[in-house]
Formats: structure tokens, sequence, C-alpha cells
């Protein structure tokens, strides 16, 4: 028996200072919170101007189209240290605080990720330490 398969998950990002997030596609709806530039969040489910995501709590509200970005970040979620290389055994270059939002670079591949701080640090984070793949 074959089971079908799981379509990856949609990520975009916060493209504007402070976006409004509402717990209705419309922005007569209520207003919930906001999410700051560069914030992560997994597209749920897409009209046309409005946009349900979910984010790293698991909370889920409406977002306008044009504040969202296809470019993908990720959410740091426990400290985690930035190496040169995916490999725990050489030395840290720097580390991440949680809740610091960081540019991903290339494809997660055996639990580490690619990422660049808008500092300019670039190196490899694991992937356990951040939301948004």
């Amino acid at each position: 028996m074959l089971l079908p398969s799981m379509a990856a998950a949609e990520f975009r990002s916060v493209i504007v200072p402070k976006a409004v997030v509402y717990d209705t596609p419309s922005a007569q709806g209520k207003k919930v919170y906001l999410l700051g530039q560069g914030y992560p969040v997994e597209v749920i489910v897409n009209l046309a101007e409005w946009v349900k995501v979910r984010d790293q709590k698991g909370g889920l509200s409406w977002i306008d189209v044009k504040q969202l970005s296809p470019n993908r970040t990720l959410l740091v979620v426990v400290l985690a240290d930035i190496k040169p290389s995916p490999d725990m055994g050489v030395a840290s270059i720097g580390r991440l605080e949680k809740d610091v939002v960081i540019d991903l670079l290339e494809p997660a591949k055996n639990g580490w990720v690619k990422v660049k701080h808008r500092d300019g640090l670039t190196g490899f984070i694991q992937t356990s330490a951040v939301w948004g793949l």
C-alpha cells in the first residue's frame, strides 16, 4: 500500500517592519498581534489577498499577502552555536540567542542548515535549534 506523499511546508517571511495579523481574512477583523520584519510564518491557506499562517508557537492568524516575502528566514528557538562547517567537532564562530531571525542560505542537510545573521556572520546551525524549515 502506498501512502500519499506529504507536501513540504511552505514558509514565507514578513517583509514590512511591523505586520498586523488578524483573526479573519479582513482588515476589519480583530487585530491579534504584530510580527516583526523577517519573522518566518508557515502558509496554511492562500487566498487572493490574504494568507492564513501559523507562527512558531502554533498560533493561526491571517495576514495581508502584501506584507509577506518569499524570502526564507528561520527563527532561533534555543541558544545555538554557529559553526564554520556542519560538524559538531569544530569550534563555534558565533552564538545566536533565542528569538533571533536569520536568513536561510541553503536547504537543510543531515541535521544542519547554512544561515546568515543580519550582521554578516555566516555558517551552519543545527536544524533542531531553529523553526521555519
